[in-house]
């Protein structure tokens, strides 16, 4: 997808979205679809492999950033879902002092382990750009798809008004006239 690799939130709802839930298809399902998406957007070397535990951490990233996107919609509050903690626990991360902010870097050598952690610096990058709260995924529970929040007043609670919303508000309409 292009443009994701220069913008942290574009990275992060694309790395999400390798699960679609509506249609029922996963982009990772094994190390080899992992390395390509990583090659595809830059974040590791073409021909790099990934291994099953590589393909392990990615899923357990990519549910606990949909995980703490979901609580997005809520109250905010500054901790991260125990699932987005300990994937970001096991990727190869260190801060570094550059200009006036810490940012999370991925240590050395390039490879899947080391995209994983470029996607988990993303969230770092996302705070600081101050669109780490917009980042959501949709409240239909049969979509779940990750989206940045445009919304002037950060309230925007399906990926599409026209699809998701219109499901959710035809489905409680349903319900109200069957009572």
């Amino acid at each position: 997808m292009a443009g994701t690799d220069d913008d942290p939130a574009l990275l992060l709802t694309d790395f999400v979205n390798t699960l679609n839930i509506d249609s029922a298809t996963d982009g990772l399902t094994t190390p080899d679809d992992l390395a390509g998406w990583l090659a595809g957007r830059g974040l590791a070397p073409g021909g790099a492999r990934a291994g099953d535990a590589d393909l392990r951490a990615a899923i357990a990233l990519r549910e606990g950033l949909r995980e703490a996107m979901s609580a997005h919609h809520g109250p905010q509050t500054a901790d991260l879902p125990a699932a987005l903690e300990d994937a970001l626990a096991a990727l190869p991360l260190r801060v570094a002092l550059t200009g006036e902010r810490p940012v999370l870097v991925p240590l050395d050598p390039p490879g899947a382990p080391a995209g994983l952690a470029r996607v988990a610096a993303a969230i770092m990058e996302t705070a600081a750009a101050g669109t780490w709260p917009r980042l959501k995924v949709c409240q239909e529970g049969t979509c779940r798809w990750a989206f940045l929040d445009t919304s002037k007043n950060r309230s925007r609670a399906w990926c599409s008004m026209s699809t998701c919303g219109n499901r959710t508000k035809t489905r409680s309409y349903r319900e109200r006239r069957r009572v």
